[in-house]
């Protein structure tokens, strides 16, 4: 459903970007994480966080081996001035994304150690549509506007994991 709706919106946004002839570009934006997140969006960096930080125990769903790729809110913000100044004739989609791939697992582990945390991981029974895997492809962003996400996973932890420690 959450696939098909995000296909519903892209072609529904060249519609009308080609129906009015305006200049719009669309982008498919992968897992973002960064200061100023709400701290109860359900996502898994700040639910790991979070938990983390309360010394509650760590949630997996599943055997934590599925994998995804996270990319930074400062590096989202940076593609996505490139793609307002993109050719008028070039709509997307562009995946804006990282795509270094880690398991959910790593990250629950990355996590704990950056917060100095003695939460357990704990593995609870994986919801029947979640995806193995979620990793961009970026080629068409490095091809049309040089781009390619700067801060790695553990810098840009760090820097949540700052921002949540001084909200909590």
């Amino acid at each position: 459903m959450y696939d098909e709706s995000k296909r519903f919106a892209e072609s529904a946004t060249h519609s009308y970007i080609t129906t009015h002839n305006l200049n719009g570009s669309i982008a498919r934006i992968f897992n973002t994480y960064g200061p100023n997140m709400q701290i109860d969006d359900g996502r898994v960096v700040t639910n790991f966080i979070y938990q983390a930080l309360k010394g509650k125990e760590i949630t997996i769903y599943g055997d934590g081996k599925q994998t995804r790729s996270f990319c930074f809110v400062d590096d989202l913000i940076g593609a996505m001035l490139l793609i307002m100044n993109t050719d008028d004739d070039f709509t997307g989609p562009m995946n804006i994304g990282n795509p270094d791939e880690f398991t959910i697992q790593e990250i629950a582990e990355k996590i704990v150690k950056l917060t100095n945390s003695s939460s357990q991981i704990v593995f609870k029974p994986l919801p029947e549509d979640d995806p193995k895997q979620r990793k961009p492809d970026i080629s068409i962003a490095k091809e049309k506007i040089s781009w390619e996400p700067k801060i790695d996973l553990i810098e840009g932890l760090k820097q949540t994991i700052n921002y949540f420690e001084k909200i909590l």
